[in-house]
């Protein structure tokens, strides 16, 4: 379909002037809510790192953690619920088994004053592509062929494959963020401080100061129109701790008003018997595991030693000896559970397809299987692993967590392991760039679909850029993301997982929950703290 509004707000500006626009009040979200903003200030702690601002060039919990209240979504999910629903848009549905039509609503606007048009909306989704940053979630937009833009508030998106079963909730995603073509570049990163001196807001608040990665204000944004209705406080300060120790100090202490990502499992421990705080739980989604380079760990294929079936006994080797159960109980007291598949338990689909290929069968450790693994493949040992962790992005836990898997791998005797940290916001860069042969990441989801476990990892240009290419799987991923019948979808998600996990790529450990500690007299925390795995500052209020 060609598109009848193909010359962009750019050209109609030239023209139209820069006469100061009135900003609407959000009167009601889909639920009809009228809720008042609070004139008063929450202060939210966290230890998570922003990498950038700009929603093509990040796909992490941190960034997103931003970008969720600032930059306007065409599909949301309400407080509660990880279903989505137009966000600010009137409606979305399938007008062709290929073609998904957005309608926005109308008069909306930029913090700045820009008009907000589906000429935005295009732009966004095209510049996610043509920039494809190696950091950027533009792997999540698979299935995206192209983009009409019929009149101010009519988008059609072409999809590649018919009947796709979670474009709504893509459009809901780090990859459905949309921007302002008049701030941000074409085929660029655009610096974080240009876009807040831009405001280019449309989201519950805007940016009124930005500190990187130490502090950030938030005011809520009058012209909001979307699903989520009017911010229930008007001010939000954000602090960003390098020590989780000093951020349950401040909680405890009622220096911030909620501890948001992350405590270590101890101190979580600790809150949950003291009077001054609440600790408040939701949903699990959020996943840990080893990854592999398939270039650059043991007999990788760049190594001088290059050997496909002797990597993959390595691989094999350490999947046979960690020991999940220990870890959780050690180091996350419980507040983490085993995972032994590529889509944590909970979600359509999951399934143990590595517990019965590695360790014991039954979940447990065998190091006698790992040995007859690296001998049988002719493997001397013990095997040196270089293995990176992260502890300011995944938090206090992972430095108890990577020596105890150092512990484990070495005292099977099958291993020398060299362990090595790096703040996230260089990690972030390195890991792409061939640096660390074998090392942590963990994942904290998108939506709520086994999709979002699957097609990131394993799918065409994966995120992981970790030289691990299987076209069966790929094709794989694809198929089930369009298949409408539920029992073939489920057989299909439950196919790729049997395949991945005979490749090992990564090796999942861990399936955690959500956990906030607020002060006693906030309010909101479990409306937010849902499946959706938003944390929208707009549910808080206080007092």
């Amino acid at each position: 379909m060609t598109s009848a509004f193909t010359n962009g707000k750019r050209a109609l500006a030239a023209t139209a002037g820069l006469a100061a626009a009135a900003l609407f009040l959000a009167g009601c979200s889909a639920g009809g809510s009228t809720t008042s903003t609070s004139g008063s200030t929450i202060t939210v702690g966290t230890t998570d790192k922003i990498t950038v601002l700009d929603p093509a060039g990040s796909y992490d919990a941190g960034s997103f953690a931003v970008q969720t209240q600032v930059f306007p979504f065409l599909m949301n999910s309400p407080y509660g619920t990880s279903d989505v629903e137009p966000d600010i848009a009137t409606k979305a549905e399938f007008t062709s088994p290929t073609e998904y039509t957005v309608t926005l609503k109308p008069d909306l606007k930029w913090a700045n004053g820009n008009a907000l048009t589906s000429s935005d909306v295009k732009f966004s989704f095209d510049r996610q592509l043509a920039i494809n940053d190696a950091s950027g979630p533009a792997v999540l937009l698979y299935n995206f062929d192209s983009v009409a833009t019929p009149d101010d508030t009519t988008v059609v998106f072409t999809l590649k494959a018919a009947n796709d079963q979670v474009f709504p909730q893509i459009l809901s995603s780090p990859a459905g963020a949309i921007v302002d073509e008049e701030t941000f570049s074409a085929d660029a990163l655009t610096p974080d401080d240009d876009i807040v001196k831009a405001k280019a807001f449309a989201g519950q608040y805007e940016l009124t100061t930005y500190n990187f990665n130490s502090l950030l204000a938030y005011k809520a944004y009058e012209g909001y129109q979307g699903l989520l209705g009017p911010a229930k406080t008007e001010n939000i300060n954000v602090k960003y701790f390098t020590d989780a120790s000093n951020m349950k100090l401040d909680i405890q202490e009622g220096n911030i008003d909620v501890a948001w990502r992350s405590l270590s499992a101890t101190d979580v421990d600790d809150l949950r018997g003291n009077d001054k705080v609440k600790v408040v739980d939701g949903p699990g989604g959020e996943i840990r595991y080893i990854t592999f380079n398939f270039n650059t760990q043991p007999f990788g294929a760049t190594t001088a030693e290059a050997d496909p079936a002797k990597a993959l006994a390595v691989r094999t080797a350490v999947a046979d000896v960690v020991d999940r159960e220990e870890l959780a109980d050690q180091v996350y007291k419980g507040s983490y559970s085993t995972l032994y598949s590529y889509v944590p338990d909970g979600l359509t689909g999951a399934n143990e397809s590595l517990k019965g290929l590695y360790g014991d069968g039954e979940g447990g450790p065998d190091v006698d299987k790992a040995k007859a693994a690296l001998d049988a493949a002719g493997v001397t040992t013990p095997v040196v692993l270089n293995l990176q962790y992260n502890t300011d992005h995944y938090g206090p836990g992972s430095s108890d967590e990577y020596a105890l898997i150092k512990n484990q791998l070495e005292s099977s005797d099958l291993f020398t392991v060299n362990l090595q940290s790096t703040e996230y916001v260089q990690y972030s860069k390195d890991r792409v760039l061939d640096l660390y042969p074998i090392f942590q990441l963990g994942w904290f989801p998108d939506y709520s679909d086994a999709d979002n476990y699957l097609n990131p990892f394993f799918g065409q240009d994966s995120f992981l850029k970790i030289h691990y290419e299987n076209q069966e799987v790929i094709d794989l991923i694809t198929e089930q993301a369009v298949t409408g019948d539920a029992a073939a979808r489920t057989a299909l998600i439950e196919e790729i997982q049997d395949k991945v996990a005979a490749d090992l790529p990564t090796i999942p450990l861990l399936q955690g929950s959500q956990i906030a500690i607020t002060g006693t007299s906030v309010t909101g925390t479990e409306d937010t703290l849902d499946a959706s795995f938003k944390f929208r500052y707009g549910a808080l209020s206080k007092g």
